[in-house]
């Protein structure tokens, strides 16, 4: 029995060395996936602006935006000069939203199930009614003035836009 050897230390260190990369890869692999699941962010693209005259005063602002994140949005509120729209002395401030997918309403942000949503790929389009009577505190709206809107999110993000009113 002399004669028999058993495997070199060298292959032994080898074997070792391999089967520790192979494992480590594989945890890595693993881990990668794992944590991209849980990745998803929230991007929203706003693509074309434009503001009208209503006939009866005021003004009609369209504003469209598209969801180029990796998970759906909801835009809850919407500022007008750093202002929530709900702010502003008139009951006549409305914004109504159209997705894509043929689902539309009337924002309100005390009431969640009326959040503007949009899935991923998906394009909204916003349309914010503004009164000739809209004013908050010295604030009042008038042909030539820029507005500074504001779409918050549920997520917590904010996306910015301006306009000049016609």
């Amino acid at each position: 029995m002399k004669d028999r050897r058993g495997i070199s230390p060298v292959i032994t260190t080898v074997i070792i060395v391999a089967v520790g990369i192979t494992i480590a890869i594989a945890v890595a692999l693993w881990m990668t996936g794992l944590v991209g699941a849980f990745m998803g962010y929230e991007k929203v693209e706003i693509r074309s602006r434009f503001a009208n005259p209503q006939t009866a005063g005021g003004w009609t602002i369209t504003i469209r935006y598209k969801n180029t994140g990796s998970t759906p949005a909801k835009i809850d509120n919407v500022f007008l000069n750093n202002v929530p729209f709900t702010e502003w002395d008139s009951s006549a401030t409305t914004i109504d939203w159209s997705a894509g997918g043929g689902s539309s309403g009337t924002l309100n942000p005390d009431d969640s199930t009326t959040f503007a949503p949009a899935n991923v790929g998906e394009d909204v389009t916003l349309t914010i009614t503004l009164p000739a009577d809209a004013t908050y505190g010295g604030q009042t709206l008038t042909s030539g003035v820029t507005v500074e809107i504001k779409l918050h999110s549920t997520g917590g993000k904010e996306y910015f836009t301006s306009i000049v009113l016609p």
